[in-house]
């Protein structure tokens, strides 16, 4: 470390000299590389400005190119899609509720009518949108009504949510589907992932029951005493508890 030196301070000795002369040396070394490496630094850069200054202006573009995508394309054809969407949704939601036109009316859902898109156009014209992936769920649910088992799975499959509901009610429908399809193994794994997707009143207990019906059916009786013994337990005010006690003296018989 460099010595401190006060105004006329003389060194006391021949050994004291060459010391503070030896700590003077070094510094000046240290701020001549200090000096060299900055001055080569300042070289680089000035030889690969163009280079940086692209390289800028690269990440710049994509940046502005991201925000002018999302507000100027993307927004507008989420809302244009939701729009669409709107349309078949209400025959699909007409279906439900009407038996004697309830397959017309999925077919319409499906495939539109009257100029506007159904849920396979959305899907098509507006890929990429949440609508789109809504529409995959939608029409997952009409092909199951509709007892297009296998068509049912692909468009449920390719569906996907976080949403608690939405996500559990997708999964619980590719096990109804495999489960008409008598794929007794894919349809409980199915209902599974439908009771594990979320925990709430709606379609916990409601898939906890049909994965314990269908595991009696199996053969796995342990296994359906759990599921029955947890809608007890944890369920107690769902419509699944309801005689719960006769399915679970079935799965200890």
């Amino acid at each position: 470390m460099a010595t401190y030196k006060k105004r006329g301070f003389k060194p006391k000795n021949k050994e004291e000299e060459v010391r503070i002369d030896e700590e003077n040396s070094t510094t000046a070394e240290v701020f001549s590389t200090l000096d060299e490496s900055a001055s080569k630094t300042e070289e680089w850069v000035r030889k690969n400005q163009t280079y940086i200054l692209g390289a800028i202006g690269i990440v710049a573009v994509a940046v502005l190119a991201f925000l002018g995508y999302n507000e100027f394309i993307q927004k507008p054809k989420e809302a244009s899609a939701a729009n669409e969407l709107f349309y078949p949704q209400q025959y699909f939601d007409q279906a439900l509720t009407n038996e004697t036109e309830r397959d017309s009316l999925f077919g319409l859902a499906l495939n539109g009518a009257q100029g506007k898109y159904g849920f396979l156009d959305i899907m098509e014209e507006y890929k990429g949108t949440k609508a789109a992936n809504l529409a995959k769920y939608s029409a997952g649910m009409a092909y199951l009504n509709l007892q297009q088992y296998q068509d049912a799975i692909t468009y449920l499959e390719e569906f996907s949510s976080d949403d608690a509901i939405l996500g559990a009610m997708a999964k619980g429908g590719i096990g109804d589907a495999f489960a008409q399809l008598n794929q007794k193994e894919d349809a409980l794994e199915y209902y599974e992932k439908a009771f594990n997707h979320d925990s709430n009143e709606y379609t916990t207990p409601r898939f906890l029951y049909k994965a314990g019906v269908l595991a009696l059916d199996l053969g796995q009786k342990d296994k359906a005493f759990g599921y029955f013994e947890r809608i007890k337990n944890d369920f107690s005010s769902s419509q699944e508890a309801n005689n719960i006690d006769v399915v679970i003296g079935l799965s200890q018989n």
